[in-house]
């Protein structure tokens, strides 16, 4: 009997510490999150951009006023360092990575929402300079902004009149000029915005007030010049931070008071199919994600809805 119990025993303890591996393992497949050197001063509402290796943290609001903010943190030392400032005060900026450059697109001048910007710019980073390119017709906030086949996306957003748009406009850089492209099936701004496979996923946001989030996912394809729905978004938000990771379209965080979300889901446009990935620790919106590295940055923001919790924090995700 007593042999009979150390065996039954034995076999226990391997069952336990075999499912402990297994959860080990499985959270390790989800990713995990470290912290980095904070940004130089806490703002919410900014842009990322990732180029040559670093990142930018671009614009943002301090107190409730866009400034003209620019820093860049360089991975391999953990350290930030002041750029060219931004020519306007903005926050709510879209911004992407072409040929070399950072272009932004729209933004507002102070909170909530206020005056939504036409104002389109490219930064060189080797001569840290800024300049005006062609702006948009109508100035817009909260904006979401990705690149296909060399062109700028600009998608949805905000008007100086509040009003969420679905226009789809996309920016030439070798002729300096906009067009217009298939509207999205419906208005809305803070989604999230990212080119993969060949197409454009326009996910989740809001239709007009916060508490008007929706989980929708249309896709675009530039051939068709047309939107399809693809799989809706697990969980519905908007104010998210969004980025192209390993393949992945990640979506994480958002806000509807009285809480912000801590989600990390990520679809796969090869599957087509969503899954969890690790959360953010602590819940956050009003920040971006840029990916460089290996790795993807989340920096500033806010950790309660609104210009609450406003944050100097860095942290990173990885997905081994």
């Amino acid at each position: 009997m007593h042999n009979r119990f150390l065996k039954v025993s034995q076999f226990a303890t391997f069952s336990m510490a075999l499912s402990a591996s297994t959860v080990s393992a499985q959270a390790q497949s989800q990713g995990s999150w470290t912290t980095k050197a904070p940004i130089p001063m806490a703002r919410n509402e900014v842009a990322l951009a990732a180029i040559g290796g670093k990142i930018h943290v671009i614009g943002g609001g301090v107190q409730g006023v866009a400034g003209t903010y620019h820093d860049e943190y360089d991975p391999a030392t953990d350290r930030w360092r002041t750029r060219a400032a931004l020519p306007h005060g903005l926050d709510h900026i879209g911004a992407a990575v072409l040929n070399g450059k950072i272009y932004t697109v729209g933004g507002f001048v102070a909170s909530v929402h206020k005056d939504g910007q036409p104002h389109v710019l490219e930064y060189d980073p080797g001569a840290d300079s800024w300049r005006s390119l062609s702006p948009l017709k109508v100035g817009l906030g909260s904006v979401g902004v990705t690149v296909l086949d060399g062109k700028i996306h600009a998608v949805g957003g905000r008007t100086p009149a509040g009003q969420t748009v679905a226009t789809h406009q996309v920016y030439d850089p070798a002729n300096n000029m906009w067009s217009e492209r298939a509207a999205l099936p419906k208005a809305r701004d803070h989604m999230a915005l990212v080119a993969a496979e060949g197409k454009i996923h326009a996910v989740g946001g809001r239709f007009g007030a916060s508490s008007d989030k929706t989980d929708m996912h249309d896709i675009y394809d530039p051939v068709t010049n047309s939107w399809t729905s693809g799989p809706p978004l697990p969980t519905a938000r908007s104010g998210l931070a969004y980025t192209l990771y390993q393949g992945l379209i990640l979506v994480l965080g958002g806000e509807l008071a009285p809480n912000t979300f801590a989600e990390n889901e990520a679809f796969d446009p090869k599957t087509k199919n969503w899954r969890t990935l690790a959360p953010m620790p602590g819940g956050r919106h009003g920040t971006s994600a840029a990916t460089t590295g290996g790795h993807v940055y989340i920096a500033a923001g806010s950790l309660k809805p609104g210009a609450g919790g406003v944050t100097d924090q860095l942290i990173v995700f990885t997905l081994r």
